[in-house]
């Protein structure tokens, strides 16, 4: 992805590719965020998931077998199924969450995931999230 944009789609607000962090970088930023700090950021990453019912949120690998939730502003736009183990380039507003029992359990049906996988999440956890305001894909 360089700064020829022929060989990428932009999916929601177009950006400038530059300034770009990579996963590992990001990883080291989210750890040094309290919950409810926002950081406006551009970053690459791999996708490891894309929801089943219609792209409406992806995962991202980040190091240390840790992940983001990326969801997208305003709903204004979706993800193909196709793009899990692509890269992908987004901007937007890095930040940490609690996430509820309610909101994990969903997420996992979406997913796809088992009952009984469902039914083991049993506490809130923090997470690492991304709201997208765009993200480039590559063709």
């Amino acid at each position: 992805m360089s700064g020829n944009n022929e060989n990428v789609t932009f999916l929601g607000d177009s950006f400038e590719l530059k300034d770009i962090k990579s996963s590992e970088e990001m990883m080291s930023l989210y750890k040094g965020m309290a919950v409810a700090d926002t950081l406006n950021i551009t970053i690459k990453s791999k996708v490891n998931e894309v929801c089943k019912v219609k792209g409406c949120w992806m995962i991202i690998e980040l190091p240390q077998g840790e992940q983001a939730m990326v969801r997208f502003k305003d709903y204004g736009f979706f993800m193909p199924n196709d793009i899990v183990d692509k890269s992908v380039v987004m901007n937007g507003l890095a930040f940490v969450e609690e996430m509820s029992v309610d909101d994990q359990r969903h997420y996992a049906k979406d997913a796809g995931k088992g009952e009984a996988e469902i039914a083991a999440i049993v506490a809130p956890k923090r997470t690492y999230s991304f709201e997208a305001s765009g993200v480039v894909i590559p063709n």
